[in-house]
């Protein structure tokens, strides 16, 4: 009995790891396009998220960069660019906060935005592991051209990322599916 216990959880972790490599490690992902209305850098991933949302736009791939809660926890460079201490050449940068903090309110706050701007062509950027659920509630609200890009976390965060992402990810499935 114990045996089968056991062979029915190595089972099911394999399984587990299976879907991680698919969902978090090699998700679907896009180059980027070479216009675009804005880049948007998601919460978190401090400056692992920033450094390629900024080179996004340096390279001249849209006029503006959009930051998502940037005084939350310690983002010096984003909070650099944000309080304007940090002048930006070529783009400008608008600085949000999303009600609630979450990626969902994430995806409202852009969507919102928008439609205030103007915006159909929207990229953003935000951790690896995150693009598979980040992509999933953008498009639940964004009805607009949408390119996730993402960006690599240390290989010892990956354990625990996967398994907040598949808690998360259960969640968005089945309790909150709305925008």
């Amino acid at each position: 009995m114990i045996r089968r216990i056991l062979l029915v959880l190595a089972v099911l972790v394999a399984a587990w790891l299976v879907a991680c490599a698919f969902l978090f490690v090699w998700p679907h992902t896009d180059p980027p396009p070479a216009h675009a209305d804005v880049v948007v850098v998601l919460s978190g991933g401090l400056d692992r998220r920033l450094d390629p949302a900024l080179a996004l736009v340096r390279r001249g791939v849209a006029p503006v960069l959009a930051i998502s809660s940037p005084f939350r926890g310690k983002w010096p460079k984003a909070q650099a660019l944000c309080t304007g201490r940090v002048k930006p050449a070529g783009f400008r940068v608008l600085c949000f906060q999303p009600n609630p903090f979450s990626t969902q309110g994430e995806a409202r706050a852009v969507a919102r935005l928008a439609r205030a701007h103007g915006w159909s062509r929207v990229v953003v950027v935000t951790s690896t592991f995150h693009v598979t659920r980040a992509r999933m509630l953008f498009r639940r609200c964004y009805p607009g051209r949408l390119w996730m890009v993402g960006s690599s976390s240390p290989w010892w965060q990956l354990p625990e990322e996967w398994a907040s992402e598949t808690g998360k990810l259960a969640v968005q499935l089945t309790v909150q599916r709305g925008c």
